[in-house]
């Protein structure tokens, strides 16, 4: 924190005597008017561009095909909501139109809705649908608010030396200036927080700043209501990401808080390259951008990590700004190139241009492909992390995900130790994500459901142990704030034998938890197996529940099991288990295999035996009148215990095709995981399937180290390693 102190400083004392915003011509923002020059040029020979402009004329002729409708303020995710979200996308793509082809209709367009929102503005108050958000005017959050402004800002950027004096100060004196005040002096609360809330107010007040020639507003963009530094954009581009780039509320939230990041860093550049904000904290932008794409499936969806949608993508806004900006600064990478593929789309200014230029002499343009890789959590980079574990290339690459960092602010889940496992072009263990319909305003006005606190927060939706049927630090926010999980290790060098390796010991009193998951190639089987040890110690004796989320319909398992067809009931009352219909259970005396069938592939959960294990097959719906939540299937492990070892492992197997009624290998390889022995040190396992397969994995629980000797003893056999594991495959 101390070394980016000092420089805030000597650029506050700067910034105070000396440095002004340049009264630079319109448009500086986004675009200059050398740009759209280039661009109206380049009409034509680059498919990338041409589909973009085309996409572009197309939307703004639709709006002015139609008559303006600036609404009166209406419910989240209403008619009037999307309206007013409508209206800054066509402004805003109106006024990259006017700069591109000269043609005063797209500029007029503009002045008409501006006139219609400087009529509409003053006479609104705080939003009246506004519930627990802090509310806008013309939207119920004020988040929403400053989307408008971030975007509108652009617009006007772009018709500013068009307007005539009077037009400007009517804009100025009845929309942005009460709009600022808004959100600078009414809400400065809302301005500081640490947030991507605040990030976007920031760099909306920036923007508007910049197009106004407005020094205070700049000044209060990058350091606060205050000045001081302790707020604005600067402090939260310093917080809110890790030194690698990684976004401490999860890669769905980085995709939103993306847009308000390389939208204000471009027009910070542009009209105070003083300020070197590409340098910023050691290249954090190229970082976090870096950071965010990686944190994608094969096929261009983020992982949903915290309130998260399953399906938002690289498709989204601020991420293809992000790619041509990435690419046109810090130097071209044909990952990007690929990106680009899936995105068909670049900006509209000298960044997408080039990146357009290069994909067409790229053309055919290969996917894009990311190695295994961990990524560091908090501000300096010390609390924890997520892993990621890759085998293979393209769009059918295997993806093994463990989280275990930070909590993630309001959008954080309890969920420390959590994975998801991708495979098969889809995720077949999966996160629940936030429970939400986004935009949909029959469902709650498209807020946040109450069931994403009663259930998608809670530890018992995702795939990680509960304990006692609570929920971690039992669902106290401002605890999860202030606690962290720690990696243990982390190794990725063999591409067959892949390990990563956390430990959360602040989130259950008296119990720590250490979580050690391989992604495992061995040459006998046809797909990578995930091999999951999951400890827990403690010195009282607790309920344990290892829970796997899956989809796919069941197929077969190795135990008989009593199904509640006629009457089903809930397996709890709170902590999210009273949402969890208990569909079936049993207690086993062996090895549970469970089989599902999820695409054209077979999946077996092989999980550790104890004599007092029992399993339920669980469904989620229960409790739920309104029928808000997914309604998908899990399995629970139960067991009892004071130190604990749940040892799993998860097989693809087979093939299905229902259209070539083609069925092979409906059962799995694996047919036992035996738990050896655990202790503080360490812990040894031993996997066994057909054909005499037979394997060893023993884990260091003690400190991480690549070089010590691990000596153990289990049942009067001495076990040996050297390093944080050891995977013997060829075992006799």
């Amino acid at each position: 924190m101390k070394k980016f102190l000092i420089p805030l400083i000597i650029l506050l004392l700067t910034w105070s005597t000396c440095n002004k915003i340049a009264e630079s011509e319109h448009p500086s923002l986004v675009i200059s008017r050398q740009e759209g020059k280039a661009i109206r040029k380049a009409l034509g020979k680059y498919s990338l561009l041409d589909l973009t402009y085309n996409e572009t004329v197309k939307t703004v002729n639709y709006a002015l095909s139609h008559p303006l409708e600036v609404p009166k303020p209406g419910e989240a995710g209403g008619y009037e909501h999307e309206r007013h979200k409508q209206n800054y996308r066509d402004m805003k793509s109106a006024g990259l139109l006017f700069t591109i082809t000269g043609d005063e209709k797209y500029a007029q367009f503009i002045k008409d809705m501006l006139n219609k929102y400087a009529e509409l503005y003053p006479t609104l108050d705080s939003h009246p649908l506004a519930h627990d958000q802090k509310p806008g005017k013309l939207f119920h959050q004020m988040l929403n608010e400053t989307v408008w402004l971030l975007n509108t800002a652009q617009a006007y950027d772009c018709i500013y030396d068009w307007l005539n004096p009077e037009d400007r100060q009517r804009y100025e004196a009845n929309i942005f200036n009460p709009m600022v005040k808004w959100f600078t002096i009414d809400h400065p609360a809302e301005f500081n927080r640490i947030h991507n809330h605040g990030m976007w107010t920031a760099a909306s007040v920036g923007m508007i700043g910049y197009v106004l020639h407005n020094q205070d507003y700049v000044d209060m963009a990058l350091y606060g209501t205050n000045k001081d530094g302790n707020g604005g954009f600067l402090k939260q581009v310093e917080m809110l990401f890790a030194p690698d780039g990684y976004y401490m509320e999860g890669p769905y939230y980085v995709r939103y808080a993306m847009r308000p990041l390389v939208f204000f860093s471009e027009a910070i550049e542009r009209n105070q390259p003083e300020l070197k904000i590409y340098e910023f904290k050691n290249q954090i932008i190229k970082k976090a951008y870096y950071a965010a794409v990686q944190a994608t499936y094969p096929n261009g969806v983020f992982m949903p990590i915290n309130d998260a949608s399953r399906t938002m993508n690289i498709q989204a806004p601020g991420v293809v700004y992000g790619n041509s900006l990435v690419y046109f600064q810090y130097g071209e990478d044909i990952n990007l190139l690929g990106i680009a593929k899936i995105q068909q789309e670049v900006p509209l200014n000298a960044m997408g241009l080039k990146l357009a230029k290069d994909y067409e002499k790229q053309v055919p343009v290969p996917d894009y492909g990311w190695k295994s890789r961990e990524f560091t959590d908090g501000f300096d980079g010390k609390q924890g992390g997520l892993g990621i574990l890759r085998y293979g290339e393209g769009r059918n690459q295997t993806v093994l995900t463990m989280k275990y960092g930070v909590h993630g602010l309001g959008h954080g889940h309890f969920d420390k130790l959590h994975f998801m496992f991708y495979n098969q072009q889809r995720e077949v263990i999966p996160d629940y994500g936030f429970a939400r319909w986004i935009n949909i305003e029959p469902k709650y006005g498209g807020r946040y459901l109450p069931e994403n606190k009663s259930y998608a927060m809670q530890t018992i939706a995702h795939n990680t142990v509960v304990v006692d049927e609570t929920t971690q630090l039992k669902f106290d926010r401002k605890k999860a704030d202030q606690v962290h999980a720690d990696r243990h290790f982390f190794n990725a060098k063999n591409q067959n034998v892949q390990v990563m390796s956390a430990k959360a010991d602040a989130f259950y009193p008296g119990v720590g938890m250490q979580r050690t998951m391989f992604l495992i190639k061995d040459a006998r089987l046809e797909y990578p197996v995930i091999v999951d040890l999951y400890r827990l110690s403690s010195v009282a004796v607790h309920q344990y529940d290892y829970p796997i989320h899956h989809r796919g319909q069941l197929i077969t398992t190795n135990f008989a099991y009593t199904a509640n067809t006629a009457i089903q009931k809930s397996l709890g009352n709170e902590y999210g288990y009273q949402h969890i219909w208990n569909e079936a259970s049993t207690t086993v005396n062996k090895c549970p295999i469970i089989t599902w069938l999820d695409g054209n592939r077979y999946y077996s959960q092989i999980t550790s035996f104890k004599p007092d294990t029992r399993v339920i097959l669980g469904r989620v719906g229960a409790g739920d009148p309104n029928f808000n939540l997914i309604s998908e299937p899990l399995t629970i492990i139960r067991q009892t215990g004071a130190d604990q070892l749940f040892a799993s492992a998860i097989e693809a197997h087979g093939y299905f095709n229902e259209a070539r009624e083609l069925s092979r290998q409906a059962l799995p390889v694996l047919r036992e995981v035996k738990v050896i022995g655990h202790s503080q040190e360490g812990s040894v396992i031993e996997i066994f399937g057909e054909n005499g397969l037979h394997w060893r994995i023993m884990v260091n629980n003690a400190n991480a180290s690549d070089q010590a000797k691990h000596i153990l003893k289990f049942n009067d056999k001495t076990y040996e390693w050297i390093g944080n594991y050891s995977v013997e495959l060829n075992m006799e």
